[in-house]
């Protein structure tokens, strides 16, 4: 007898018509995967921003309705500029979506100005914190957009339903910008104020409170282009203890 025949590699049978149905039926699971993921991320958006149906107005994380939480949001033209302006830096520089970053640019104003702090600071703080991340958590437990560490601060958190809250952007910049406003009250001093909010007091070098003024400058200058450089490292604790919030125009 002779050796045995080799076995042919498998052939595919199917016919040319099979083949291109199977093809079809493949693009439409992916065009649906697609809008899936779409409808998903626009949903989730919404549930943080208050901007769904009366029935889903209440996050389960917080118990709280953002948008009454929030008050008004209609923008002035002047208003949507500056937010555009800035939301459109904040995406490229973070990667994060111009949609996302405009809610949170327009988030951080309201609240600066509920608390008389400066918007842009507490942007800042955002970029350095957690690069606008809402769901950051840290190794030591500070959690969400402004990494607020929920055991120090649990009497702030008690209004907003609790510790899960700080993964709902509404309550995190809310909590986050109350106390760095309690540290710059005790403090009198924004350098001081933002060490301590790093905890870093100690930190003579003021490494955090640079971090932070510089990216302040950085977003000053993309609503003034000429203004002048950035804040030294000597001159962080001698910085205003609150830099001025402006008006609604």
């Amino acid at each position: 007898m002779g050796e045995p025949r080799p076995v042919p590699d498998a052939i595919d049978r199917t016919t040319p018509f099979a083949r291109r149905s199977r093809k079809v039926v493949s693009v439409f699971v992916l065009a649906a995967s697609v809008t899936a993921l779409a409808l998903i991320l626009h949903n989730q958006r919404a549930f943080w921003f208050g901007r769904t149906p009366a029935s889903h107005a209440a996050p389960e994380a917080s118990g709280t309705d953002n948008a009454a939480l929030l008050g008004p949001q209609t923008a002035t033209p002047a208003e949507n500029s500056r937010y555009r302006a800035l939301s459109d830096f904040v995406s490229r520089r973070y990667r994060v979506s111009q949609d996302m970053a405009y809610d949170l640019v327009q988030l951080a104003h309201i609240v600066g100005r509920q608390h008389g702090l400066d918007p842009l600071l507490i942007i800042a703080v955002i970029a350095i914190e957690s690069r606008f991340n809402p769901i950051a958590e840290s190794m030591a437990g500070a959690r969400g957009l402004m990494q607020v560490i929920p055991k120090y601060h649990s009497d702030k958190l008690e209004e907003f339903g609790g510790d899960k809250a700080l993964f709902d952007p509404v309550a995190n910049i809310k909590v986050g910008t109350r106390i760095l406003k309690d540290y710059v009250r005790l403090t009198g001093n924004l350098g001081s104020a933002l060490q301590m909010y790093a905890g870093a007091l100690g930190d003579r070098e003021d490494d955090y409170a640079d971090k932070v003024m510089s990216e302040q400058q950085r977003l000053r200058k993309v609503l003034a282009p000429s203004s002048p450089g950035g804040l030294t490292k000597a001159a962080a604790r001698s910085a205003p203890a609150a830099a001025p919030v402006l008006s609604r125009q």
